[in-house]
């Protein structure tokens, strides 16, 4: 049997997953590493730890492979986005990974706001300005850590780091170098502008390849630690985001997918470069000719986590199946409670790191069951706002596919399809951006052609229809829930200002 490994590069965790060529998983392997939040704003991971992850995973599923008498075609990429890295001279690491969760760049972030070229690189680079981008944090070292930065030859991101490690080229596909705020989407190298701003040059960046590029003829050393053959090509893939588009079958137009794990997102691919006037959508390339327009929410799953530990003692601590059932006790709209879920900030749709999470509406008359209802409400509504921002530059939604954590519970889902007013398809495969990986190395291996992708991604689904009724209800909370984010927003830095002063 014929096969090939899809390897995801999470912020938690690396997912090593080798498919047959219908997209079945025939064996996977889930490797974990902390992920360091030890200082205010910081969230850094070891890299060496993330490397050993993926050579472990790579080396199990192989061992099976074998033992199976199945052929592995291929290694294919997906990695989290906006990672960094500062590398020396003799190419060892003068820091930890510093993810996407890491905000120290928020005063750097402020002033590209203020002096007016935030808008300017957006229009550019298709990133939204805000302390997740490499380009921030670049700028953070420059001015906060300047013996450092001076000692640094390379600026790379994760996936870089791993196929500097397999191969000994510094490389960056086009997907992940969309995504660090230096990388002009429009003409398909790095900006000038966007370099100049950083304190940088190009030499000092991995060299920009597309993301169907192969690599072979790594060492017999590292080949035998990945228990590969050295002729095995490596396919180094896009981001995240965009193959989880690809491993969900949403790549026609109008097919939206959406995601909520911890946190969440909405992506839309489109055929060309799309740009929201305000800069509070993303746009990142996929893949050649296809790109992605969306945005990312800080607070999905995890917010619900937050439910299940501060409302209920430890000794009466309720399971997430629990607090769904219970949900389910009160009706849509939660009896006019509204929820705002800024419970750690927030990226899109208002990109505002001080935003602070409300119940407005809150009555006697409201009980648990709506409390907990409004917020898994909330946290869709805030997605729907997102994608109501897609729709204005890029045209309608015709479809929803789901992915991420939450498409385990039937009734979080058809909230989703009634807030969205669409149909909604689940996929029963759980491999989302591993899968994607995977399709695109199958594509660049010339295995199958691109028509073909769809239908690999798109097998073994479930569907949900919106109820008119709650989609009717639920578009006039949508008005009254945007109106109120709205008027809220300019407040959320006196809030967060109160707070430090008052309780640090």
């Amino acid at each position: 049997m014929q096969a090939i490994i899809g390897v995801d590069i999470g912020t938690t965790s690396t997912k090593v997953v080798l498919f047959d060529l219908k997209g079945t998983i025939l064996t996977n392997q889930n490797n974990g590493y902390p992920l360091h939040q030890d200082q205010p704003s910081y969230a850094q991971e070891d890299p060496e730890q993330i490397f050993a992850a993926v050579v472990t995973g790579i080396k199990k599923v192989m061992q099976i492979a074998k033992q199976k008498s199945w052929k592995v075609l291929g290694v294919s990429f997906s990695a989290a986005m906006h990672s960094l890295i500062l590398i020396d001279g003799q190419d060892k690491p003068l820091t930890q990974v510093i993810t996407w969760a890491d905000n120290r760049s928020e005063k750097q972030s402020a002033e590209l706001r203020e002096n007016g070229l935030a808008q300017a690189l957006y229009f550019k680079t298709g990133t939204p300005n805000h302390p997740m981008t490499p380009l921030t944090k670049i700028m953070w070292f420059r001015e906060e850590r300047p013996q450092l930065f001076a000692k640094t030859a390379k600026f790379i991101g994760i996936k870089d780091y791993i196929f500097f490690k397999l191969f000994g080229a510094y490389v960056i596909d086009e997907g992940l170098a969309s995504a660090t705020g230096m990388f002009n989407i429009q003409t398909m190298a790095w900006d000038a502008q966007a370099l100049a701003i950083a304190g940088i040059t190009t030499n000092q960046l991995p060299k920009l390849v597309s993301t169907e590029t192969q690599f072979s003829g790594m060492s017999a050393t590292m080949a035998a630690q990945l228990n590969l053959d050295t002729d095995v090509p490596f396919i180094i893939g896009s981001s995240d985001g965009a193959l989880a588009n690809l491993g969900v079958g949403a790549t026609n137009p109008g097919q939206l997918a959406v995601s909520i794990g911890t946190s969440g997102t909405v992506r839309l691919v489109v055929d060309h470069p799309v740009f929201d006037p305000a800069g509070k959508l993303f746009c990142y390339v996929l893949g050649k000719d296809q790109w992605l327009v969306g945005g990312p929410v800080n607070n999905g799953g995890i917010v619900l986590q937050w439910v299940q530990e501060q409302w209920f003692t430890k000794d009466r601590q309720s399971s997430y199946a629990e607090l769904i059932k219970l949900a389910a006790k009160s009706v849509p709209g939660a009896h006019g409670l509204i929820f705002l879920p800024y419970l750690g900030g927030e990226r899109a749709p208002i990109w505002d790191a001080d935003a602070r999470g409300s119940f407005v509406g809150l009555t006697r008359q409201h009980t648990q069951a709506d409390m907990i209802r409004a917020v898994l409400e909330g946290i869709v509504l805030n997605l729907c706002e997102v994608t109501q921002m897609i729709e204005r530059v890029a045209g309608p939604i015709a479809n929803v596919k789901a992915t991420g954590g939450f498409s385990q519970s039937a009734f979080w889902v058809q909230i989703l399809a009634d807030c969205f007013n669409q149909t909604v398809t689940v996929s029963k495969k759980s491999a989302g951006s591993a899968l994607g990986a995977a399709i695109m190395g199958l594509h660049s291996l010339e295995i199958v052609p691109k028509l073909a992708l769809n239908e690999l991604a798109s097998t073994d689904q479930q569907k949900w229809q919106a109820n008119p009724k709650n989609a009717e209800c639920y578009q006039d909370l949508m008005k009254l829930w945007a109106q109120i984010s709205e008027i809220l927003e300019p407040e959320y830095h006196k809030i967060a200002d109160f707070q430090s002063r008052c309780f640090k």
